[in-house]
């Protein structure tokens, strides 16, 4: 749900302005949440992240005020995060219980994504002054304040299909579709300023490949082997493409060719191109049917941002909070 980034959003976005936290002496309470406290230490630790990243990113001129200005809005946070596990915690051993396996699946998932190693991971987070055990702290809380959450906040909108149709006959502009085309592409480059011999080498590099497609060899393989453009270890799938997003003479090709079709050589001042249709898709409406998910998605995330909203505030009016930063 977007709303449940929207804490650390604010706090990575807020003015790119800071230097770095600067030591206190001795540790205090900063701030009372009901029975429990955040000390300063506390909000030095996890602030010290996003302290070095706006350091590293500062231009301004008032660097002490935005820190300590970005540093209240993150104890804000830390205060409603306190709160909410506060209000797990009276909700039961369900909502309390996020077991480690739990919390390595998201970080062995995140690392999948970004093709990172644990090790390199560690060693990441170390030279951004963080840790692991400081992350798998931040997603245990994030997974518990979803399960609480979606009971209290999301579990509670309705969206009807009134509400869908009328999104969509307000927003038709949106969901007018783009004619596209799906290529595969070989890409032979030539460097600019190149001689003219240096350029017919090329184009006969790139005429015999063609070639040797006309003969069955399968493209992918060609392209995986040959292509420098994008996707070549896809076997040169760079996916649908709209008009107006490739250079003139490949978009003539490809908007012209059938699906299942491979064009012949095509020269462009970046050097010469072979391409394959693989699908196309017309322009027009999408009809409503294709989109329900999609408008049902954004009208959710509308209401679940003012609902959640709603009832943060009404958490902090019946808590006792005091602040002393």
């Amino acid at each position: 749900m977007k709303f449940l980034k929207r804490g650390l959003a604010a706090i990575l976005l807020i003015g790119l302005a800071c230097g770095a936290v600067a030591a206190e002496v001795t540790d205090r309470i900063i701030a009372v949440v009901n029975d429990e406290v955040i000390t300063l230490a506390e909000l030095n630790r996890g602030f010290e992240p996003y302290a070095q990243n706006i350091e590293a990113n500062y231009k301004g001129n008032d660097k002490e005020a935005t820190l300590q200005q970005n540093k209240k809005v993150f104890l804000q946070r830390l205060i409603d995060q306190l709160l909410i596990e506060q209000q797990a915690k009276k909700a039961g051993a369900g909502f309390t219980a996020v077991s480690d396996e739990e919390v390595m699946n998201v970080v062995r998932d995140m690392l999948a994504k970004n093709n990172l190693s644990m090790e390199n991971y560690v060693k990441k987070l170390a030279a951004e002054g963080n840790s692991l055990e400081a992350v798998k702290k931040e997603i245990r809380g994030q997974m518990l304040r979803m399960r609480l959450l979606r009971r209290e906040v999301q579990s509670k909108i309705v969206i009807t299909d009134e509400e869908i149709g009328d999104f969509y006959d307000k927003h038709r502009q949106d969901y007018e579709g783009a004619e596209a085309v799906r290529i595969k592409q070989i890409l032979l480059p030539v460097a600019a300023g190149a001689d003219n011999k240096t350029r017919e080498s090329v184009k006969a590099q790139a005429r015999q490949l063609r070639e040797n497609i006309s003969k069955g060899e399968p493209f992918e393989i060609l392209a995986a082997q040959y292509s420098k453009g994008p996707a070549a270890a896809q076997g040169g799938d760079i996916g649908f493409v709209e008009r107006g997003v490739m250079v003139p003479e490949v978009e003539k090709a490809a908007f012209s060719l059938p699906a299942g079709q491979v064009s012949e050589v095509i020269e462009t001042e970046m050097g010469f191109h072979i391409i394959a249709v693989v699908d196309k898709r017309g322009a027009g409406l999408k009809p409503l049917p294709m989109v329900r998910n999609e408008i049902k998605a954004k009208i959710e995330d509308e209401k679940v941002a003012k609902k959640y909203d709603e009832w943060m505030e009404d958490l902090r009016k019946k808590s006792f909070i005091d602040v002393r930063l």
